[in-house]
This record gives structure tokens, C-alpha cells and sequence, in this order.
């Protein structure tokens, strides 16, 4: 039984977070989402994301003498999702997999503990919300059509699907991070956070938004590009006027936040401003810590 419950384990455990996700159809059908896997996923994202910068706030010298480790953690997170979303065949597990390498981003810039990684890593996090959203919404719609999300079961549907080809573009290039959309801004940040403070682990994070763009237009062509080789896909129906408008509303801000991010980061400034101002204090009371001397009758009891 023990030998069967860890085979179980081994064999799955690579898909406990890509089935956190729910399959999100199309506007107009019924959405398959599970409810309970989803929020439980992102109250766990919300309250250790909450926890991480609290604690970092409130102990700021254990957090700047563990940085180092957090970083290579991240960086761990970054590289081994960016790899591990590249030999994936489901389109939906690619996409949950990148997450891992989004995150891994955020805590670097939550870690470098400086105004530009901050409000990066709070960026951020709004940019994987729109960017991973409107992929898995697309990703969705793509499903109701097919009913697969393997990627070898596709090829050419940029030819009956136009609209739907050039939205999961927009999406894909917000999550790699390409400037003028979401993602370059919040990734710019946290890597000119850490590079302030740890160059070498900057320079290696790097690394993980070309292996984001390597393995996204990968799949990219092999789904809307080369021919057309399955019947089904001759048949497909792009998006109708209900579906664009609800991919719109999710790839506006994208743009948005892209072109014009300033509104965003000010109302970040104070914020940041003052948090960092906390954990300088805290920072210097710590090192200025004189324990007091205990009174004299303990202090003869002791002796």
C-alpha cells in the first residue's frame, strides 16, 4: 500500500498545479469551473503572498539575511517552471506551468526589498491575473470548440479562426513580456530591483523570460500555424461578437498598464514609500537593541 500511495504520488504530483486551474468556456456556454480547487488556490496565493511581505515588513533583518536563499528559490521557480511548461503537450498545463515562473518573478522583486522590486512584484501580480486570465479564458473557448487542448491536435487554425489567432497572440505576448504590454513593465521592475542588490541572480532571471518566449511561440506556431491537417480543425467557428468583447475586456488593461503603466505605479508610491520607511526603522532599532538589565532581586536569584 505504502509503495502504491508514493507511485501515486510520484505520478501525479507534476499536475497538482495545473489542475488548480478550472476550464474556463466560452461566454454564452457553461463555464466548468470547480469552485472549490480555484478558490482555494488563489486564498492560499492571497494569504502566503500576504504573510511573505508582512513578514518581511516586520523582521526586516532575518528577511535581508535570508534573501540570498529566497533568491535561489526563486530563480529555481523561474527556470524549472519556464522548463517544465516547454515539454508539455496539453496547452492548459503549458499555461498553469508558466505560472510558476511568474510567481518566481514576484518573489524576487517582493525580496529585493527596494522601492523598484515592490512595486513590481505588486504589478505584477495584477499582470499575471490578466495575462495567465486571458489565456486560460482563450484556452477555454478553444476546448468547447475541440474538446482537446493537446497541441498535436491542432495546426493551421489561424486560417479558420482569424480573431482568435490574433487575441491569443496579444495574450501570449503579454505573458512573455513584450514591451508596450503588462508584463515588460512589472518584469523590468523586479529585475532592476534585484539587480540593484543581487546582480548575478538578476542576470539568471533573465534567462527564464527567454525560455517564457521559447516555449509560448513554440506553441504558438504549432497551433495556428503549417497546415492544416485535421478535419476537425477545417470546421472551427472563430469567436463571435459575445466572446471578443469578453477577451477585450481582459487585454484593454494589458495594453493599458503596457502603454501608460504611471496611473498604476503612483498609487503605488506611498505605499511602497512607507512600508520601506517601517522596515528602515525596525532595521535600525534592531541593531541599536540594548537588553535591559534585569532588577536586582532577579538578578541575585540568578546568580
Amino acid at each position: 500500500t505504502e509503495i502504491y500511495t508514493a507511485k501515486r504520488f510520484s505520478d501525479h504530483a507534476p499536475l497538482v498545479i495545473a489542475e488548480q486551474f478550472g476550464t474556463l468556456a466560452s461566454l454564452g456556454v457553461v463555464f466548468h469551473v470547480p469552485l472549490g480547487s480555484d478558490t482555494n488556490f488563489y486564498a492560499i496565493v492571497f494569504v502566503v503572498g500576504f504573510f511573505t511581505a508582512y513578514w518581511a515588513m516586520m523582521v526586516t533583518v532575518a528577511a535581508e539575511q535570508f534573501a540570498p536563499a529566497i533568491f535561489a528559490l526563486a530563480l529555481v521557480g523561474i527556470l524549472y517552471g519556464a522548463l517544465v511548461a516547454m515539454v508539455q503537450s496539453d496547452v492548459k498545463k503549458l499555461v498553469a506551468y508558466s505560472s510558476v515562473a511568474h510567481l518566481g518573478f514576484v518573489m524576487l522583486g517582493i525580496f529585493a526589498l527596494n522601492e523598484e522590486g515592490l512595486e513590481g512584484s505588486i504589478l505584477q501580480m495584477v499582470n499575471h491575473g490578466l495575462s495567465t486570465g486571458a489565456l486560460f479564458l482563450l484556452v477555454g473557448m478553444l476546448y468547447e470548440r475541440r474538446h482537446t487542448r493537446q497541441i498535436a491536435a491542432f495546426g493551421g487554425i489561424a486560417k479558420p479562426m482569424p480573431v482568435f489567432a490574433l487575441l491569443f497572440g496579444i495574450a501570449a505576448m503579454s505573458s512573455i513580456g513584450l514591451p508596450g504590454l503588462n508584463g515588460f513593465v512589472g518584469e523590468f521592475l523586479i529585475l532592476a530591483g534585484t539587480f540593484l542588490v543581487a546582480p548575478w541572480i538578476a542576470t539568471a532571471a533573465t534567462f527564464g523570460v527567454v525560455l517564457a518566449a521559447a516555449y509560448l511561440l513554440w506553441a504558438y506556431r504549432r497551433v495556428f500555424f503549417g497546415p492544416v491537417e485535421e478535419p476537425e480543425n477545417r470546421s472551427l467557428i472563430d469567436l463571435d461578437w459575445r466572446e471578443r468583447f469578453v477577451v477585450l475586456a481582459v487585454l484593454v488593461p494589458i495594453i493599458w498598464i503596457g502603454v501608460f503603466p504611471n496611473p498604476f505605479l503612483r498609487r503605488l508610491d506611498a505605499s511602497v514609500s512607507d512600508l520601506l520607511h517601517q522596515m528602515e526603522r525596525k532595521k535600525v532599532a534592531a541593531l541599536h537593541y540594548v537588553p535591559a538589565e534585569p532588577p536586582a532581586a532577579i538578578a541575585e536569584v540568578l546568580r
